[in-house]
């Protein structure tokens, strides 16, 4: 049976293309449990391919013709086949990290086929630290990010002898499981319409739009950052991409990001993106491609609805996005942190007086150029609406085992766009923040430097902050 596909999912497939695959990615690492056999990972391998039953979200595929009127529908795949979505591999020698996210850099470059379900996922051993990867590929069209690791998640434990958890794509009556998935079916490209649905009803919100707006062009104007950004510069990185991706990644621990903060009366994000502030400046000035105006991030936020001043009083919390100055023209990492927290809160305390159609409609303004200026060709014309995106989405505070194996590091990988070659996302997982880099290979050159600055930025902050 064909279901139409909403218009917002509908655009991820619709912006698709050679350069710009529309699909987001997650890479897991494993430690196998004590005693593991040698074919460990072969048994592993064999019981997540028994599956019998696939969950629905798995099996649909995208289709238009005559008979949809040339509009996207979700069709079932009748012609199924799970060795073609997922698929065991192994590394070759030595098998380091170095190789394992090359192999994923491959395999993220690669768009997924539309005539079968739109999703991969690849069991890889052969790691020289006997560690075992998992990686994962799911259309932009089907889920988010967010989405995504909720449900990679829900087919985990925290129970380290239990051995009976199915994968993904396997259909289970369990509640927390149909959550999960219900939560995914539900793309993230649905909110927004969702919100204005609902909000467009309300007399109250809807006439506090123009204030809101005018606040917001206000701070915009003033180069102070809010939902909208005029003052981001030309930089390497908002170039034409394309679809070569290059992925890096690395943790560092939760306890020294915090100290930072704690020393510096700031957030675990703001210190966040002071590492990634610190880190591209490093790498710009290597590449001599520096601006003389700080690069601006949009970093997406939850707003706790009940916080004093909030217009959402009811309760809940809202998901907005703030235009951040990153300070990248500041030499000094003090005072690139400091500039960060400010851009925080000036941007948070914007979007808490608005309520949640408010910030629904601020969020698509600022975003809305990202998507016009490339479809128009007019990145070298104009300035970009900001430089990157940074993300960091919280993750799971207990360790999570997969059949017995101990999840060791979870890294996401994002989708780079036309004007936007360069994505950093990061999630928390126990003690760690995992940071996950994607970028276009050619536009961003010896993307995995970028991992060496991240390192250099936390021990610079930390001398500064009185903690080193």
């Amino acid at each position: 049976m064909a279901v139409p596909i909403d218009p917002t999912s509908a655009a991820f497939l619709y912006a698709e293309n050679r350069q710009m695959p529309m699909h987001v990615g997650g890479l897991q690492l494993f430690e196998k449990p004590e005693g593991a056999p040698q074919d460990y990972v072969r048994e592993i391998y064999e019981q997540m391919s028994q599956a019998q039953d696939v969950a629905p979200l798995f099996l649909k595929r995208p289709t238009r013709g005559v008979t949809t009127a040339g509009q996207w529908v979700w069709t079932p795949d009748d012609d199924f086949d799970l060795e073609y979505h997922f698929r065991h591999s192994a590394l070759p020698e030595p098998g380091r990290v170095r190789e394992l996210l090359e192999l994923c850099s491959r395999l993220h470059s690669t768009r997924l086929a539309r005539e079968r379900p739109l999703w991969e996922a690849h069991l890889i051993e052969g790691m020289q630290d006997g560690r075992v990867a998992l990686y994962t590929k799911l259309h932009h069209s089907l889920v988010d990010g967010v989405s995504a690791m909720r449900l990679l998640q829900s087919v985990m434990s925290t129970d380290p002898d239990r051995r009976d958890m199915a994968p993904m794509w396997a259909q289970r009556p369990a509640a927390r499981t149909r959550k999960a998935q219900a939560e995914a079916e539900r793309s993230i490209g649905s909110i927004p319409l969702d919100a204005f649905r609902t909000a467009l009803g309300i007399t109250a919100d809807a006439a506090g739009l123009p204030g809101a707006l005018v606040k917001t062009l206000l701070h915009g104007v003033r180069n102070e950052t809010s939902a909208l950004s005029l003052y981001a510069p030309r930089t390497m990185f908002n170039t034409t991409i394309t679809g070569s991706r290059r992925f890096a990644a690395q943790d560092w621990p939760l306890e020294r990001l915090r100290a930072i903060g704690k020393a510096s009366g700031t957030t675990l994000n703001d210190v966040v993106l002071a590492m990634c502030s610190g880190a591209i400046r490093s790498y710009l000035l290597e590449q001599e491609a520096l601006p003389d105006s700080g690069l601006v991030a949009m970093v997406p936020v939850g707003l706790n609805a009940k916080q004093a001043g909030s217009a959402s009083g009811a309760g809940g919390n809202a998901v907005g996005a703030v235009m951040v100055k990153l300070g990248t023209e500041l030499a000094d990492p003090a005072d690139r942190l400091a500039s960060i927290h400010r851009s925080m809160v000036t941007g948070k305390q914007a979007l808490s007086s608005m309520t949640p159609m408010q910030i629904t409609a601020m969020t698509a303004l600022g975003m809305a150029p990202s998507i016009v200026i490339p479809a128009l060709r007019l990145g070298g014309l104009i300035r970009p609406p900001f430089n990157l995106i940074i993300s960091n989405v919280p993750g799971p505070r207990k360790p999570q085992y997969l059949n017995g194996a101990r999840m060791t590091g979870t890294y996401p990988l994002s989708i780079p766009i036309n004007g936007m070659a360069l994505n950093i996302t990061c999630n928390s997982y126990v003690d760690d923040m995992c940071f996950g880099l994607t970028g276009c290979r050619r536009s961003v050159p010896s993307l995995q430097r970028l991992l060496t600055h991240l390192d250099d930025e936390v021990a610079a902050l930390e001398k500064a902050a009185g903690v080193a």
